[in-house]
């Protein structure tokens, strides 16, 4: 069962906006813009892959139940905290490039970070719920939370698809801030 939820975990919130592309338009006001958004972002991403390795080791040890949910607690809690930080990153990085389909794009995206910043303190608040001195309820909700964390990872897809259907995607790509690499997730 924890293995199914770090390999949801994995395949979702891992994905953390690795955006493809190379910027190539030589214009300096959006690398600018690009800079400011991608250099707030790092140390959330940061945050992430440790809540997302935290996540992993639990579900790959033998953890207790109380380790399990205090662990995943913690670690969602992180990530609701992340994806608030890079909304607000976002939004408050001034006029994006684009014109309109910039602005439409960014505001588009931050609802779509907001949202995934919801579900995982959705998902904090359930893994709180949960009793893990009844093993089997223990057990079955956290089957139940991978469809919460389908949910997160469909969010945030939907927020990056956002940014790549304005074309932000782009100046995005070159800067130091937005390049993230992760592991490929494992299935179990």
């Amino acid at each position: 069962m924890k293995k199914k939820l770090a390999a949801a975990v994995s395949g979702g919130a891992v994905l953390m906006l690795l955006l493809s592309g190379c910027s190539d338009d030589g214009d300096t006001k959006s690398a600018d813009w690009a800079k400011n958004v991608c250099d707030k972002w790092q140390p959330e991403y940061k945050k992430i892959e440790a809540a997302n390795a935290e996540l992993k080791r639990v579900a790959t040890e033998s953890s207790k139940p109380e380790e399990v949910q205090k662990t995943d607690s913690a670690a969602f809690q992180t990530m609701s905290e992340a994806f608030t930080a890079i909304s607000a990153a976002l939004r408050d990085a001034g006029e994006p490039p684009g014109g309109d389909g910039g602005k439409t794009a960014v505001a588009a995206a931050t609802q779509g970070f907001n949202d995934t910043a919801k579900g995982y303190a959705d998902l904090k608040a359930k893994m709180d719920a949960l009793d893990p001195k009844d093993q089997a309820k223990f057990a079955q909700g956290l089957q139940d939370l991978s469809s919460g964390l389908e949910k997160v990872a469909a969010d945030e897809k939907a927020a990056k698809e956002k940014l790549k259907a304005g074309g932000l995607d782009k100046p995005m790509a070159g800067q130091e801030g937005c390049k993230v690499t992760t592991p490929a997730p494992t299935q179990s």
